[in-house]
């Protein structure tokens, strides 16, 4: 058996096409939905993600903002400049791509965003309203992973669903999204009993431990639906040859550019599960796409235009 493969481009795609026409409404009454996005620093991975979702907002034509403070930055002047963001109304999202200096309290920061204007999802508020079951702005990944389900048509209602992983930015919002579509929901983490097992009995299991090919055959039930949500680099010959003993096409680019990326789920679990997403190619392009409707979200919930998105339609 060789799994299905949930294309995270295919489904971005749709949610663009959809964007794309919401956005043109929003233009015929004047509105240009704007993202600022807060880059502190000179982070070569920060700088990469940062320019992707710039990139995306050019290609939908989002306005978009980039601020760059510098690495030294004190978290009172950086509190000013998010200030600054919450005050224009031009800027309907704010992300502050993270990690920060260490010199920088991300909490406060992260807590100075507007919550109206919180397109990552972090805030207190929008936790809070995600938890009571009265979500707003939705955190990106896990949103992400939700359209992926949805728009595979993995039945998620009923479903035994295990998530790997506890951080506030994957696994605990994906556990309330699964909750609330009437998954019943086992998160895992580190300090699990038994995680193989555990991890076995699920029909859905999302991975997002942040350990390289962690996740290997024997932890899937054979049928089931694994959404795989790191994005590890690997840069050891050994790591790459052992990982991927049976795929020389990694090889040969492991061996070309001198690292290759590989997920959380080991890539042998294709031939276990019924559906899986790939790294790269499955969730990362939903993170972004999902940081994009949020900004047009945000737009039109800023201005009373209602809450029709792309993703999802009524939300």
């Amino acid at each position: 058996m060789t799994a299905r493969i949930l294309s995270g481009i295919a489904i971005r795609n749709q949610i663009y096409s959809e964007l794309e026409a919401e956005i043109a409404a929003l233009a015929s009454q004047g509105i240009r939905p704007g993202l600022a996005a807060v880059l502190v620093g000179d982070n070569p991975a920060s700088k990469l993600y940062v320019n992707s979702k710039i990139a995306a907002c050019g290609k939908l034509g989002l306005e978009s903002f980039l601020i760059t403070p510098p690495a030294t930055i004190p978290t009172e002047e950086l509190l000013d400049v998010v200030g600054e963001l919450n005050r224009r109304d031009e800027v309907d999202g704010i992300l502050v791509q993270m990690p920060l200096p260490k010199q920088v309290d991300a909490k406060r920061i992260l807590e100075a965003v507007d919550p109206a204007k919180d397109v990552d999802g972090f805030h207190p508020v929008n936790v809070g309203r995600l938890v009571a079951g009265r979500p707003n702005l939705v955190a990106c990944t896990p949103a992400g992973v939700m359209e992926i389900l949805r728009r595979s048509e993995i039945p998620v209602e009923g479903a035994n669903a295990v998530v790997m992983g506890r951080s506030d930015i994957v696994g605990k919002p994906m556990a309330l999204l699964l909750i609330h579509a009437n998954a019943t929901v086992t998160v895992c983490h580190s300090k699990t009993r038994d995680l193989k097992d555990v991890a076995r009995r699920a029909d859905i299991v999302i991975a997002a431990m942040g350990r390289a090919a962690m996740v290997t055959p024997e932890y899937i039930r054979p049928g089931a639906t694994v959404i795989d949500v790191g994005q590890n680099v690997l840069k050891e010959a050994a790591d790459v040859e052992r990982i991927f003993a049976k795929f020389p096409d990694k090889q040969e680019a492991f061996r070309n550019k001198g690292s290759v990326l590989v997920g959380d789920v080991h890539p042998e679990v294709v031939e276990t599960a019924g559906a899986y997403t790939p790294v790269p190619g499955g969730v990362g392009p939903l993170t972004i796409a999902m940081l994009m409707s949020n900004t047009v979200r945000a737009a039109r919930l800023r201005r009373g235009k209602g809450v029709a998105g792309a993703a999802g339609g009524k939300r």
